[in-house]
């Protein structure tokens, strides 16, 4: 099997907001590669999963439903029978639920190439979890965060084994630029405090860059050969509207139904910055439509970035008792 990263040349070198998952990633060879990749049984996790799976790698299809995980390894199935795909159950908002999906999946000692945090979720409504975390916060960060951390050395020991670049993917978004003032609004954590829904769904999607920050620095400190980046996917119609109602709602569907992307190519940032090797050696950086974009100021803060690591560590201590 090829570890490595191998395409073909792209007629004129640019991808842009048209591109599809599928163009992206022509010619890239991933066979021998191993992957995860969260929310993956609708929409931009699907085609994140099929794509993999059609240049070759083998996907572990992280879901909190594992009926509709098998429907959805069904539904690609019948168009690549070729495909490589596992089930792994995890729920992302659940903190336990992410500590038992990381032990099953390390207990069948696999190599780990590629993790793509896609999972989220978006509500007009204040809800607390399990672990009395807000939801979008729990699920749009802290279970991706926590994920990372317990695959990482995993990641770390495969890049160093294989030689192959670990590439890790945070699914974030544009509208991180419609965060609290502050930047993260840590009282909206926890209670109802000063909470926005819109806001808060912004802040989770900024502390996605800010991981990919932070984790960037720790990584060139050890000279770990893994990566990781942050996106925006685009303005796309997916599940995430579902719990969003009134206004908001038909206003987004409009802008969406003339302005927004389909499920391909939402799905193309995704998959371009986990298999392009145009990518090889990025790390730390937001991408839009396939290419290197600016966040907002706070997504750009270091000092921002190293307190909410700083924090999410004790938050996930008193999701432990």
């Amino acid at each position: 099997m090829a570890l490595r990263w191998f395409r073909k040349e792209n007629p004129d070198g640019v991808f842009g907001p048209s591109s599809t998952a599928e163009e992206v990633t022509a010619g890239v060879d991933a066979s021998g590669l191993v992957a995860i990749v969260t929310g993956g049984t609708s929409g931009l996790g699907l085609e994140t999963v099929r794509v993999l799976t059609l240049r070759g790698a083998r996907v572990f299809l992280a879901a909190r439903n594992l009926d509709s995980a098998a429907k959805a390894r069904e539904e690609i199935l019948k168009q690549q029978p070729n495909a490589n795909i596992n089930l792994l159950k995890v729920d992302v908002s659940s903190m336990s639920s992410v500590r038992q999906a990381a032990e099953e999946f390390l207990s069948l000692n696999l190599p780990l190439n590629l993790l793509v945090n896609n999972a989220g979720s978006t509500t007009d409504k204040f809800r607390l979890t399990e672990d009395g975390i807000e939801e979008q916060f729990a699920t749009n960060y802290l279970g991706a965060f926590l994920l990372t951390e317990l695959l990482l050395e995993k990641m770390k020991i495969t890049a160093q084994q294989s030689g192959v670049e670990g590439r890790i993917v945070n699914v974030a978004s544009m509208v991180h630029r419609d965060t609290y003032k502050s930047g993260i609004e840590y009282d909206t954590i926890k209670t109802s405090q000063g909470y926005n829904w819109l806001a808060s769904y912004g802040q989770s999607k900024l502390a996605m860059i800010l991981h990919a920050k932070e984790l960037t620095r720790r990584l060139r400190e050890e000279e770990a050969n893994v990566t990781i980046n942050s996106l925006h996917p685009g303005a796309i119609t997916t599940n995430l509207l579902r719990d969003i109602a009134g206004v908001f709602h038909a206003i987004s569907a409009v802008y969406i139904s003339l302005w927004g992307k389909d499920i391909p190519q939402g799905a193309a940032t995704q998959c371009y910055v986990a298999l392009n090797p145009d990518v090889k050696g990025v790390s730390g950086e937001y991408f839009d439509d396939c290419k290197v974009s600016q966040p907002t100021a706070f997504g750009r803060d270091p000092e921002l970035a190293k307190k909410l690591w700083d924090f999410t560590l004790v938050l996930l201590k008193e999701c432990e008792k």
